[in-house]
């Protein structure tokens, strides 16, 4: 099996495959781009050309450089010129009749040393590797879109697979700059597998009409910091091809979460397949466009949700790290705040806390010293909740138990003043029962904060089927003053990040669980192929196995879907006292300090 790859043959030439091309012709590698239109040969030699003339001018290649990497690429509208190959990567689109025509015909063209490598994300390579008269020489390279900037690529072994053909590969993807991972051979693979089932709930989600398209794609940027929302990315995918891969998911899984969820057909058959259609999801300036432009379902810039009440003072409740970073929000924001705990000793410490972020900020320059004396000045740390009688805003940040909530908001209900409005920052339970345990449910929402308050912009404003409008509206204003993103969602378990993020999180343990692929490979994955800015098993570990197990639990039990159950290892590692960082050991080891 020939190894040393100096000529490679692409056949397709779109988007991926003119990308692909790219790559390997700046290696130094022959490259013949194959593709029977015209119109996308002449497009892919467009398409370099401005690329690398845009790497140029970034003083990423010099000129000669990219006079070289011009010359090694050739195009053709024959397969037969891939007759000299050594390996032939296939991106032509994404159905078994089209591909196994391809290697049928490969087979007789190529030599029977070359290796073909097919760009599939989808469909099985074993069952394409069954077609060649060489099924040893058979695997998946899997890219990401953009291939010159992802550096993830997947490896795909079949059951018929030659391991020199692998080590060949692999090789190859290193000498590229990319970061290959070895996967076997199932629908989506390591990191479409994860990653399309986030996006079908996002797409389900939206169609249940419980969050706006803008809301949801805002929570899960800010919320978990990852570079696009789920439905511009699936608008970037093509919704057609999202559909098709979820199709081979599921009927292999048989998992719910994986069935497409309606409206990604009914956007498909309509046509509106995303960017390339220039209508999905939302709107763009033209097909193939990246600009969204506005529609009937874009808010106004001006909406509202009419007149709410004035709040100039605002009481937190509780002594933790999240009651100390929302006190020092609102605090910082000009309201006047007072900080209560259980006693006294914990909101003196609780304000000690605040004082040492905001002397962290004045030491990188982010805050003045006299900025942080107001600040300081606004706090006043009371050893009991009679301290808000007068407050305008009453937020509770105490432990995530529904009964402590309900007797805390009972007290509440007694001690603060008619009118003001009470917030729980609840990340899993039902908002409206905390409602209840007070004579005014009409003024209680959801407010919740992420972790770390200072640095998170996300807020998710939670309305209950009993919250009022002008509570609404309060709290929608006071998120705009403390310079925070609101999103609104109704009263359901894991509202929308959580609701997303964690049956992300419990497949990836399940890929485990399989044997599938290692913790390492897995959080490569997703950091290389998905933009996360941690891996599944990163996050987990710093959220807190005992934490993650609970909100696994409320969303199963909310939702009754199988697919959502806690994964058996998550439970395991939790009752063997494995919870992450906070004890030194989860999925991983940590020094102790």
């Amino acid at each position: 099996m020939d190894t040393s790859l100096s000529t490679i043959a692409v056949v397709g030439l779109g988007t991926m495959g003119t990308g692909i091309a790219e790559v390997l012709a700046l290696a130094g590698r022959e490259v013949i781009g194959i593709d029977i239109s015209e119109a996308a040969a002449l497009g892919a030699v467009a398409s370099l050309e401005a690329s690398t003339a845009r790497a140029v001018g970034r003083g990423r290649i010099t000129e000669q450089e990219r006079t070289d990497a011009l010359a090694r690429f050739r195009t053709s509208d024959d397969l037969r010129t891939a007759a000299d190959a050594e390996l032939v990567i296939e991106v032509v689109p994404e159905t078994y009749e089209i591909k196994q025509q391809v290697f049928r015909e490969l087979d007789a063209i190529v030599s029977p040393t070359a290796i073909l490598a097919t760009g599939t994300n989808a469909l099985s390579v074993t069952r394409l590797a069954a077609e060649s008269q060489h099924p040893e020489r058979v695997l998946g390279l899997h890219f990401f879109n953009p291939a010159p900037a992802m550096k993830l690529v997947e490896v795909v072994s079949s059951v018929l697979t030659a391991p020199p053909a692998v080590e060949a590969v692999t090789a190859l993807a290193r000498e590229l700059g990319k970061e290959p991972v070895a996967v076997g051979d199932r629908p989506g693979f390591v990191a479409d597998g994860l990653l399309f089932g986030y996006l079908n709930q996002a797409a389900a989600m939206y169609e249940a009409n419980y969050a706006s398209r803008e809301d949801i794609d805002a929570a899960m940027k800010l919320g978990c910091g990852l570079p696009m929302g789920p439905l511009a990315l699936l608008d970037l995918i093509g919704i057609d091809t999202a559909r098709t891969v979820l199709e081979a998911m599921y009927s292999e899984s048989h998992d719910r979460l994986h069935a497409p969820a309606p409206v990604l057909g009914q956007l498909s058959s309509a046509g509106l397949t995303g960017r390339k259609a220039g209508r999905g999801f939302y709107t763009y300036d033209a097909p193939g466009g990246q600009a969204v432009v506005p529609d009937a379902l874009t808010p106004a810039a001006d909406a509202a949700s009419g007149a709410g009440r004035d709040v100039a003072s605002v009481g937190v409740a509780g002594s933790g790290t999240m009651a100390s970073g929302i006190a020092e929000v609102f605090a910082k924001a000009g309201y006047d705040v007072v900080l209560a705990a259980r006693s006294q000793e914990k909101a003196d410490v609780a304000k000690g806390r605040i004082a040492k972020s905001l002397e962290r900020s004045v030491t990188k320059g982010r805050l003045t010293a006299e900025a942080r004396d107001e600040t300081l000045a606004r706090i006043t740390a009371a050893g009991s909740l009679d301290a808000f009688a007068e407050v305008d805003l009453a937020v509770e940040a105490v432990a995530e138990d529904l009964e402590i909530k309900q007797q805390l908001f009972a007290a509440l209900d007694k001690v603060c003043r008619p009118g003001a409005v009470l917030a729980t920052t609840t990340s899993s339970l039902p908002v409206v029962a905390i409602a209840r345990a007070t004579a005014r449910p009409e003024a209680v929402i959801g407010m919740h904060f992420f972790n770390p308050a200072p640095a998170m912009k996300l807020v998710e404003v939670v309305r209950t089927v009993l919250t009022a409008d002008d509570v609404h509206a309060t709290v929608r204003a006071v998120c705009a003053r403390i310079r925070k993103h609101p999103v609104d969602c109704g009263d359901r378990a894991g509202f929308i990040v959580n609701a997303l993020l964690f049956p992300y999180l419990n497949n990836a343990i399940k890929m485990v669980e399989q044997h599938y692929a290692s913790l390492d490979d897995i959080d490569a994955a997703m950091k290389l192929g998905g933009g996360y800015p941690m891996g599944p098993f990163e996050l987990l570990d710093v959220v807190g196995l005992d934490v993650s197990l609970a909100i696994e639990k409320v969303l199963h039990k909310e939702f009754r879907d199988p697919g959502l159950a806690p994964a058996p290892l998550l439970e395991h590692l939790v009752a063997a006292g494995c919870l992450g960082r906070k004890t030194g050991r989860g999925f991983r080891e940590y020094a102790r300090r």
